[in-house]
């Protein structure tokens, strides 16, 4: 029998099972990344809907495969149900849809949009910025003044669930991330309910220096290997 604290390495198919009909979902990464592809491609492929997506972007569509990229699949294919976002310029599908109104769209400056999350993930109720005082973006918000200052409540976020990205995990869920990995991904990782990591490899416990962690093992569900999306499931 498997340790309570060892972590099972499932099939990207399997881990986009935690994303039901409806359900509301954080994906790390910014356009290109930190971004879990594999997740994401499996997460399209399992025919979830309606989902209420926490993303900071809704990426774009690439010539060279001419095709949507990442989580411009999930627009792209009506996926999505609403979304809380702070960048949607390169999706045109993404735009479209806002300006229709078939798609729920809050935008947020992206400063707001990673403090509500980290609000989320340490148990506060939200949190209050100068952030968009006295401009159109105040239109509709709560606002509190403190000290003769004004500052827009603006509320936590959390989801049911989380894909991120990261480097490297041990087989307890510790993690490391390289390069543009660390944007979203970790802070994304304390905010939900359910929280799977796509990494490159899964190494034994001990072999990542403990000072290196920046993800402990506590906040993780799942692991899924990059690019396996039939990867044996394993405890």
């Amino acid at each position: 029998m498997a340790k309570p604290f060892i972590k099972p390495v499932v099939a990207a198919r399997e881990a986009a099972k935690f994303v039901a009909d409806g359900s509301s979902l954080m994906i790390g990464g910014f356009n290109f990344g930190g971004a879990p592809y594999t997740l994401i491609d499996a997460l399209c492929e399992s025919g979830a809907r309606d989902i209420d997506l926490i993303c900071v972007d809704t990426s774009y569509y690439d010539t060279k495969v001419k095709g949507p990229v990442g989580v411009a699949r999930l627009v792209t294919e009506g996926r999505l149900r609403s979304l809380i976002a702070s960048h949607i310029g390169l999706n045109k599908k993404t735009q479209e849809l806002y300006t229709s109104g078939e798609l729920k769209v809050e935008l947020i400056p992206m400063g707001t949009f990673v403090e509500r999350i980290r609000a989320g993930g340490a148990g506060l109720g939200g949190v209050l910025t100068p952030t968009g005082v006295d401009t159109v973006y105040e239109k509709g918000r709560e606002t509190l003044e403190l000290d003769g200052k004004r500052y827009i409540i603006e509320r936590a976020l959390t989801a049911e669930a989380a894909f991120i990205r990261a480097y490297k995990a041990d087989a307890a869920g510790n993690l490391i991330y390289y390069g543009t990995n660390r944007n979203f991904n970790p802070t994304m990782a304390t905010a939900a309910k359910k929280v799977i990591a796509e990494v490159d490899e899964v190494v034994p416990i001990g072999e990542i220096d403990p000072n290196s962690v920046v993800t402990p093992g506590i906040f993780i569900d799942a692991l899924v290997i990059k690019g396996k999306n039939e990867y044996a499931s394993r405890t």
